[in-house]
Parts: C-alpha cells; sequence; structure tokens
C-alpha cells in the first residue's frame, strides 16, 4: 500500500477531457500564456576560455554546467558546435569578437550556424576565488553594445563554477525570454526511500547535489516550499495522544530543523501555503463528524478554520492561487465523484470545475505565471493510465502532457511556468522527472531507491 492510500483511502478525482492518441503541437492558448511553442532565440555558445592553468578543470565544469542550463530552458535553441568556426578563433572577450562580426557576411550569423545571439566570456581563479567575465552580442547587428556585460565573483570550486553557470544562464534567459527569471539556482524538495524510511530529500532543480534534510525515521512525505524557499511544511507520521497519525511538520532550511507546529486530533495531510507565505491550507479530519475537509491556519498553526462542510465526503489536496491569494483549489468527492472545485480562500462560493466525461483527477497545482488560469494534475481516463494535463481555468481548454509511460503524478511548477517536475514509474520504479510544461523534453533525476511526491521552490 503506498503513502497515498495511506492518506487518502480509495480517493480520486473526476475529470475528462478529449483524449489525444499523440502529442499535440501546443495550442495558441498555451503559447500565449506560458511561450512556449513559439520560434527560439538561436544562441551560438563557444567555450568560455581559462585564463590562468588552475582555472582549466574549473572552466570545463562551468561549460559543461552552462550548456545544460541553456538547452532546458524553452526558449533557447543553442546552435551546434560542428557549425561553429575553428575553435581555435573562438572568441573570449568583445575584442576577438567584434572583428569577426564585422565579417561580410559574419561567420556566426549566416548558415548553417544561423545565430542571432551569441554569449562569450573567460574565467580567471586566483586564490579561493573565481571570477567570470561574460557577453552576450547580437551577431545580426555588429555596431549594437553587448545585451549583457557582466563580471560574476565566485568560489574556486567545481561548485563554485557550477553556481556561476546558473547565474549567467538565469541572466541569459531573463534578458532573452521577456524578463521572466531563469531557475537553475531553484531546487526541487520530494520524499525518498534512498536510506530505507521515507524522508525528505532536496536538490538542486538538474538533479544535482542530492542529500537528506530529515532523520524522522517515519514518513515524511507531500513537501511543500514556502514562497520565498525557507521553510517546507510537509506531512509527517508522529505520535499524538498515545498514536501515530498523520500532522504537519515544518522544516527550517536556514536552522536546518524541524520548527515548533501543533498536533491535530484526526488525520492532517497536504499542507499548502499561501502567496503571502503567512497561511497553510491543508487536509484534516479535526472537525465535527471526523470527514476530512480543508482547514486553514497561521503559520505558527494558531487559529485554524474550517473552509469546506462536504458531510461523508472527502476534501483534500488544496491549492492557492499564486497570482491573486484569493482561490484555492481542491479535490472532493461531494457529489459522489471526485471532481475538481474551486473556492474564496475564506471557504465562500465553491464551483465544480464542470469537465464532459468520466475519469479520475489528482495533485492538481496552479502555475505560478499565467495570470493564475493555468492548473496541472494528473488524470486517469476511465481505461487507461495516470497522465499529465495541462488546463485553461477560464476556456478549459486542455493539453496531455504524458501518454502511457507508467504512472505520472504529482505535478509542480517551475517558478517560470515553463517546466513541471513530476513523478513516475515508466522506468518501474518511481522517481522524478522534470519536462517542458508542454510535454517534451523529460529528463529523469533521480534513480536510487523510490522518490516522489516533489516540489519546485519558487526561488
Amino acid at each position: 500500500m503506498t503513502t497515498r492510500h495511506i492518506l487518502w483511502g480509495a480517493l480520486a478525482a473526476g475529470f475528462v477531457c478529449m483524449v489525444l492518441s499523440a502529442r499535440p503541437a501546443p495550442q495558441d492558448w498555451f503559447k500565449a500564456e506560458t511561450g512556449l511553442g513559439v520560434k527560439k532565440i538561436r544562441l551560438a555558445l563557444p567555450d568560455f576560455a581559462s585564463q590562468n592553468a588552475p582555472t582549466q578543470p574549473l572552466a570545463g565544469v562551468f561549460n559543461q554546467v552552462l550548456w545544460a542550463d541553456l538547452d532546458v530552458s524553452g526558449i533557447i535553441d543553442l546552435a551546434s558546435k560542428s557549425f561553429y568556426p575553428p575553435p581555435n578563433t573562438w572568441p573570449s572577450q568583445p575584442g576577438q569578437l567584434q572583428p569577426q562580426l564585422q565579417q561580410q557576411p559574419s561567420s556566426w550569423s549566416q548558415p548553417p550556424l544561423s545565430a542571432s545571439m551569441i554569449a562569450i566570456g573567460n574565467l580567471t581563479a586566483s586564490g579561493s576565488s573565481l571570477a567570470l567575465q561574460a557577453w552576450l552580442n547580437d551577431v545580426t547587428n555588429p555596431s549594437a553594445p553587448p545585451v549583457l556585460a557582466k563580471v560574476y565573483q565566485g568560489a574556486a570550486t567545481e561548485e563554485g563554477a557550477r553556481d556561476l553557470a546558473h547565474q549567467l544562464a538565469d541572466d541569459i534567459v531573463g534578458l532573452l525570454g521577456g524578463g521572466v527569471p531563469g531557475i537553475a539556482r531553484t531546487h526541487i524538495v520530494y520524499s525518498s526511500t534512498q536510506h530505507g524510511v521515507t524522508e525528505l530529500w532536496v536538490m538542486d532543480y538538474d538533479g544535482a547535489n542530492q542529500h537528506q534534510l530529515t532523520h524522522l525515521r517515519t514518513e515524511a512525505i507531500t513537501p511543500r516550499w514556502s514562497p520565498d524557499a525557507s521553510e517546507i511544511a510537509f506531512t509527517c507520521f508522529v505520535p499524538y495522544r498515545g498514536a501515530v497519525s498523520a500532522q504537519i511538520c515544518l522544516y527550517s532550511m536556514a536552522a536546518n530543523q524541524l520548527m515548533h507546529f501543533p498536533r491535530y486530533p484526526g488525520t492532517n495531510s497536504s499542507p499548502a501555503w499561501s502567496p503571502d507565505g503567512r497561511e497553510l491550507a491543508f487536509m484534516s479530519s479535526m472537525g465535527r463528524g471526523n470527514d476530512p475537509e480543508i482547514w486553514t491556519t497561521d503559520t505558527s498553526g494558531g487559529h485554524p478554520k474550517q473552509l469546506t462542510f462536504g458531510l461523508h465526503s472527502v476534501n483534500t489536496e488544496p491549492v492557492w492561487n499564486p497570482k491573486t491569494g484569493q482561490q484555492i483549489l481542491f479535490v472532493s468527492d461531494r457529489g459522489g465523484q471526485p471532481e475538481l472545485y474551486t473556492m474564496n480562500s475564506d471557504g465562500s462560493n465553491v464551483v465544480k470545475i464542470d469537465l464532459a466525461d468520466m475519469g479520475y483527477v489528482v495533485d492538481p497545482t496552479w502555475s505560478p505565471t499565467a495570470q493564475g488560469q493555468l492548473v496541472a494534475f494528473s488524470w486517469r481516463r476511465p481505461a487507461g493510465n495516470y497522465d499529465l494535463y495541462v488546463m485553461d481555468l477560464a476556456s478549459r481548454q486542455l493539453l496531455q502532457l504524458t501518454h502511457d509511460e507508467g504512472r505520472n503524478e504529482r505535478p509542480s511548477w517551475a517558478p517560470d511556468g515553463r517546466h513541471l517536475v513530476f513523478q513516475s514509474d515508466r522506468t518501474g520504479h518511481l522517481q522524478i522527472w522534470t519536462m517542458l510544461a508542454d510535454g517534451s523534453g523529460s529528463r529523469q533525476l533521480t534513480k536510487v531507491g523510490e522518490n516522489f511526491s516533489p516540489n519546485w521552490s519558487l526561488k
């Protein structure tokens, strides 16, 4: 029996849409709200040069990470290095680049390379410090000043080189992606059985630096980052009045330890933060009748307030609208069939999301961008498996992201609204994967043990 079943029993949620046998091209509404599916900016990225001997191994790490960061951005088309001029001519500073750009025609902007932008730079190690000089230029307009000209400072270590690459990648993505910040310095928290018992782990967005956070020696699941990424709320199984029960726990990233949070009667799970970080919503059976309902408290656990009142039904998996903070999306079987609902953040104006067919929906998650209109979820059609979908709440339009590649659940948006992390058993074991929000570019991040219930930090 999985942890989900421990918490939910047989709960699932009804949802149906048209079934697409092959992955479609992103629709206009999706392109407009995410920026995916439009023409990518073609970028040339020659290796950044090492200026002295101690820098050489660090430059190798830097170049590899920078290429990978930009390659998965969703908005940049990296020109293949096989089309570049000879490596001994690759520029590492503007004085070397400008003569090449002024050639008629320029070797960087003409076919088959056909770049519109180029990023160049160099690294210098001095003692324990690593300096990065970087420039971003429009190769189609040689007389234009650099779009980016910046010096970065970091530690002369592999981790320092990785971080400098992440910083530069985020700056380039922000400049070329309409001002939406890059995600290379964000993190993913998740549940893992790597050391036997299910504990919370965290890793970089690309799967690097995986390490254990909690040491509760009990189940630690459904983690959710606070908006400022300083705390994690999650479901823990701890003693309460002589028995072990599901409770809400908080973990401080600054203090690297659990924080005090009160215990409540019954089963308590699936926490979610309000966008301002001042409240938590979660499922609890503490109320009269012991039915699982949606409750809110302040972040100290005080002033609990019941929001839903679905007699003899299950109401769970709340998630706040991150753009307005005025709506909560949740799952309920109050109508006899589990379905998706919205309500105001005070519990008023409950509205069922009517859709065309039957099925099961779980794990709704709201995009942090797109004016609060896009939600992702896992849906099992009546005769199929759990697949991931994105829906525009206003129009009810849908885009299917996965197609019968195992069981795919627990989607979570990256802060750029262009990427999703999720769990899948497509390899035979539950592992953490990421992909672009249009369903392309899937990448497996974890491989050891069972890894599930990921959540992407907003910072």
